[in-house]
C-alpha cells in the first residue's frame, strides 16, 4: 500500500523533472545551447499547496535582444505541464550570470573546453 504522505513529494519531483525537461528545449536564438545547460535557470520548484511552478531565471546579459522571445517560449512550455495551475516565472539578475554556470556539455558545445 502506498504511503499518501509521500505523494506530494513525488508530485513535486515529477513536475520539477518535467519542467527541467521542457526548459532544455528552449534556446537563445543566438546561442546553440539550451537555457538550462547555459546555467540561466536559477530555481525550478513546485509548491504543492498552491499548485504553483516557480522558476527564477536570468539572461546572459541584461540587454539581451532575445529576452522577450526566450521568456515567452519558456512560459508557453511550462504552462503545458500537467499539474501546476500557475507558473511564476521571474527574471532575476543576481547573482550575475557568468560562463562558469554552464554545464560541461554547454562549454564543450561553445568551444570553451
Amino acid at each position: 500500500m502506498e504511503d499518501t504522505n509521500n505523494q506530494p513529494e513525488s508530485d513535486e519531483m515529477r513536475i520539477v523533472s518535467k519542467a527541467v525537461e521542457m526548459l532544455k528545449t528552449v534556446y537563445d536564438p543566438e546561442i546553440p545551447v539550451n537555457v538550462y545547460d547555459l546555467g540561466l535557470i536559477y530555481r525550478a520548484e513546485y509548491t504543492v499547496e498552491d499548485k504553483t511552478l516557480h522558476v527564477d531565471m536570468t539572461l546572459t546579459a541584461p540587454s539581451c535582444p532575445a529576452a522577450d522571445f526566450i521568456m515567452e517560449d519558456i512560459r508557453q512550455k511550462l504552462v503545458s505541464i500537467q499539474g501546476p495551475e500557475k507558473v511564476d516565472l521571474r527574471l532575476v539578475f543576481e547573482p550575475e550570470w557568468n560562463q562558469d554556470m554552464m554545464t560541461e556539455e554547454a562549454k564543450l558545445e561553445l568551444g570553451f573546453l
